[in-house]
């Protein structure tokens, strides 16, 4: 099914966890800073950004999260697989145009862009850019996401 993003963030909130999906509205380069290196992914405008919270919590930090990404270009941290503070990272983001939900992967530990981090109950699920906002596809049936509004004040004069 296709949801409409222009000015809105898609929610797709389960029982116990959510995914928030934005577009970004301009082309730029996002580093992702590994321990062993930094490399940079072009990205597009209309690519998707992903936050997922695999055990839930407030929307409110993941919003911001999305904005700190596509607004400000804040490089992704990816920490070595088994890294004990991979348990405690609340929120991951990915970014790309075609985007896969796994929860079979470690939290935080992934660098490529097109899975992310997911619970149980939102595992399978393909988030694809398109023209109208996003194309979700092996979408729960009982999961319904809706559209919510964000909007961040980038004018501090």
């Amino acid at each position: 099914m296709i949801y409409t993003l222009d000015d809105a963030l898609l929610l797709i909130r389960g029982k116990q966890s959510f995914l928030l999906v934005a577009k970004v509205k301009n082309s730029f380069g996002l580093c992702i800073e590994t321990s062993h290196d930094e490399y940079c992914q072009g990205v597009e405008a209309g690519d998707l950004v992903v936050v997922s919270a695999p055990e839930g919590g407030a929307v409110e930090p993941a919003m911001m999260l999305t904005e700190l990404v596509r607004t400000f270009h804040v490089p992704l941290l990816v920490l070595p697989k088994n890294h004990p503070g991979s348990r405690r990272i609340s929120y991951v983001v990915s970014v790309g145009p075609e985007i896969f939900t796994s929860c079979s992967i470690q939290r935080g530990t992934h660098p490529e862009q097109h899975l992310i981090c997911s619970s149980d109950e939102l595992g399978g699920i393909t988030l694809r850019k398109s023209e109208q906002g996003v194309v979700v596809s092996s979408l729960p049936g009982n999961i319904i996401p809706r559209n919510i509004k964000y909007e961040i004040k980038t004018d501090f004069s």
